[in-house]
């Protein structure tokens, strides 16, 4: 088929638009002249146009091998959209029963099928094959070309089979398409599909309207994110975490703090996953909390934010995931949390996997982590990952080139890591360097006789941080290149051996700190802890007077810990009140509405703004541990039997039972203690309790005598709170 045809006409024809975007007019008629094109695209870029059009242009029909099944129906839905041929584009995969299969087949026959979808399990089934032998195919587009690479972020074994099944149904020429890949994957993509000589039409990784930012991952991540997307109202978003638990976990934290958000992941039966996954696409809800599953190919144009809750296993995954945002130009924030701990989570995931995957792996991970902790601008290492140089200083748009951090000059330490890398033959990773020159005799820098280096400790005085940032910037600065098939070992340039003859300056960024941050402590103590001191007395006070009034000690109302909380959260409603540590719904009920209405006067009286705007309300802890536990006392079980059962020691089954009563869930353990107790002891240490101001074990020990035990105290102790408490 030659150019004759005038594209922009059939375009407009069929599409509705007047201009191409970027290569597409190109591509498409590489394709039409009957050649084999690769196409690297960035998201949003138009992919899905630079087959559909062809495909309505040629003869016969043309496969589509594609990964996801959500996506193809997407697609199939869309091209149904711009043509009045109903069966103008159709799927096959495992949703389909045989009666649809029929009519997909009867519709391809009859030649009424320009575009067939296919998942490359459906392409191998042998009956398939058969069929699509006798159709006449005008090409086939792999799309998410990236799937047949080990080396990508979403590597498929079964795509490793789409070229011999080619080679089975038929020759037609090969599109393949993918909006991720380092020139690594993109040599890996050809050479697995046998288009090695095939036409590569690149378009740059820049998105100009993303704004990039990488913050460290504390014990506050979820208030963090719901203050963020409350800061984002009626905007589209999407969250990514690894495991499907989280992903359930932080959407129901989010739909209690009021954000309307849902969960989408493989595990869920797929009639909600698609409700879901619609709703999301038609604006009924504005936050989807996904695994990476969710995403490939959803054609959202107006997705304002994509939070990574979990830093990516590569950052191909990354560009991909982020890429989802802004898509139509317009303002796209992609916010990820960062911490060592995930890392270190990702590698031990690894562990069961072959070696050379693992190191695959690790080296992925490592390229993550050095994208997250460098303090160079984002854009920058990113493209130059992607094998693309950004030449621009500061882009304005991520975190690094809006906080600038302050240069140093590390002209002798370039020299130095250059020097060392040539001393061990250019045969090392970084981390290996960086133990060279702090002169770390570990058992494989004596393995290999290095500890005997003239650069060995030469290093020494300076922080690995240091080191690391030199050898990162020195890569994107074209020093130092990695040798990516070989487990990222690090080689020195021209210009590197060129900058060791005549050293010139080198200015470097310190990495960002992302040190361990201290998980917050619970608030304890005698109310110095508390944010409002005058609150937290006056609260001790109406305790005071309502411990009177029931004739039930101060603590078994609230423990101090819970007064605490209140002077520095404000609740003001019984839902809340259930916000606060210790404080079930039954204690809200029973003793909070005075409580309550003492803070809502406080803060009046004083003009206080209170943070339960920003406060996370926690989700009602549903512990499948504590549902059973009451269940079994309910059934009257043995408590030393529970324990058994659970496989936890009495001590520890005491300290959940302790936690179930303290909220104010009332359980009966009399059966336990007829058993166990004789009966004066008990009445000892019930009116110990009765009467005494405290609740701590340790003073009721000394005050009650040598002659009864922990055990008891505690298991009186629960007796009491239920009765009187709850």
């Amino acid at each position: 088929m030659t150019g004759k045809i005038n594209l922009k006409a059939e375009l407009k024809k069929y599409f509705g638009f007047d201009q191409f975007k970027g290569n597409q007019e190109a591509i498409i008629q590489n394709l039409l002249d009957g050649n084999d094109t690769f196409v690297l695209l960035p998201t949003g870029g138009g992919k899905s146009l630079c087959y559909q059009l062809p495909s309505l242009l040629m003869d016969g029909t043309a496969i589509v091998i594609s990964p996801l099944i959500a996506l193809m129906k997407n697609q199939v839905d869309a091209m149904r959209n711009f043509s009045e041929n109903e069966g103008v584009a159709h799927f096959i995969n495992s949703s389909l029963n045989k009666a649809a299969i029929d009519q997909v087949r009867a519709d391809i026959t009859d030649g009424k099928t320009k575009l067939l979808y296919v998942a490359p399990e459906s392409l191998t089934k042998g009956e398939n094959v058969d069929f699509l032998r006798s159709v006449k195919i005008s090409f086939y587009a792999v799309d998410e070309a990236h799937c047949i690479s080990e080396w990508g972020h979403d590597f498929r074994p079964e795509y490793r089979r789409i070229r011999p099944i080619i080679n089975e149904i038929g020759q037609a020429p090969v599109i393949a398409l993918t909006a991720t890949a380092t020139p690594k994957v993109q040599h890996d993509i050809q050479k697995s599909l046998g288009i090695t000589e095939a036409k590569v039409f690149k378009s740059s990784f820049n998105r100009p309207n993303l704004y990039y930012e990488v913050r460290a991952k504390t014990a506050n991540v979820d208030k963090d994110i719901i203050k963020f997307i409350k800061g984002n109202t009626e905007r589209s978003g999407i969250i990514y975490c690894l495991s499907r638990k989280k992903v359930e976990e932080l959407a129901e934290i989010l739909q209690a703090n009021g954000i309307n958000a849902r969960p989408y992941h493989a595990g869920m039966d797929s009639a909600t996953r698609s409700k879901n996954q619609d709703d999301f696409l038609m604006e009924k809800i504005d936050v989807i909390v996904a695994t990476i599953a969710f995403g490939m190919g959803i054609d959202k144009p107006d997705v304002r934010f994509v939070i990574h809750y979990d830093i990516p296993k590569s950052l191909e995954g990354y560009y991909q995931e982020t890429g989802r945002a802004g898509r139509d130009g317009g303002e796209g924030k992609c916010i990820t949390f960062y911490t060592n701990k995930d890392l270190q989570k990702l590698e031990k995931f690894m562990q069961g996997k072959p070696v050379a995957e693992q190191e695959i792996g690790k080296q992925l991970l490592a390229e993550t982590a050095a994208y997250a902790e460098s303090s160079v601008c984002r854009r920058k290492t990113l493209l130059h990952y992607f094998g693309e140089e950004y030449t621009e200083e500061n882009c304005g748009n991520c975190d690094n080139c809006l906080n600038p951090k302050k240069q140093v000059e590390a002209q002798e330490l370039l020299c130095s890591v250059i020097e060392t890398i040539i001393a061990v033959k250019e045969n090392f990773k970084s981390d290996y360097i960086i133990d060279i020159l702090q002169g770390r005799e570990t058992s494989e820098v004596q393995a290999h006789l290095h500890e005997d280096l003239e650069v060995f400790g030469t290093g020494i005085g300076e922080e690995d941080r240091t080191w690391n940032s030199v050898i990162r910037q020195a890569l994107i600065a074209g020093y130092l290149s990695k040798d990516v098939e070989n487990y990222g070992l690090l080689k020195v340039t021209e210009a590197g051996h060129k900058f060791l003859k005549r050293p010139k300056s080198f200015k470097i960024t310190e990495d960002n700190d992302f040190e361990e941050v201290e998980e917050e402590t619970p608030v304890r103590g005698g109310g110095s802890c508390a944010v409002d001191p005058a609150l937290y007395s006056m609260l001790k006070d109406l305790r005071k007077k309502l411990s009177k009034k029931l004739s039930v000690p101060p603590y078994v109302i609230f423990q101090d810990p819970s007064l605490e909380a209140m002077a520095t959260i404000y609740p003001v409603t019984l839902e809340e009140l259930q916000n606060i540590p210790g404080v079930g719904a039954g204690k809200a009920k029973r003793y909070g509405e005075e409580f309550c209405k003492l803070i809502k006067r406080h803060c009046e009286e004083n003009e206080i703004e209170r943070p339960e705007d920003l406060r996370v309300r926690t989700v009602a802890n549903k512990s499948k541990m504590k549902v059973s536990i009451i269940q079994a006392i309910d059934r009257k079980v043995a408590l030393d039997d529970i324990a058994l059962s659970k496989g936890i020691d009495f001590s520890e089954l005491l300290d959940e039972v302790e936690a179930i009563v303290y909220s104010g869930t009332k359980l009966n353990i009399d059966y336990f203690l007829d058993e166990i107790m004789d009966e004066d002891r008990l009445d000892d240490i019930y009116d110990y309790f009765k009467e005494s101001t405290t609740d701590k074990i340790e003073d009721a020990l000394e005050e009650l005598g040598d002659d009864y035990t922990e055990e008891e105290v505690r298991l009186v102790r629960i007796k009491f709170i239920s009765e009187m408490a709850n």
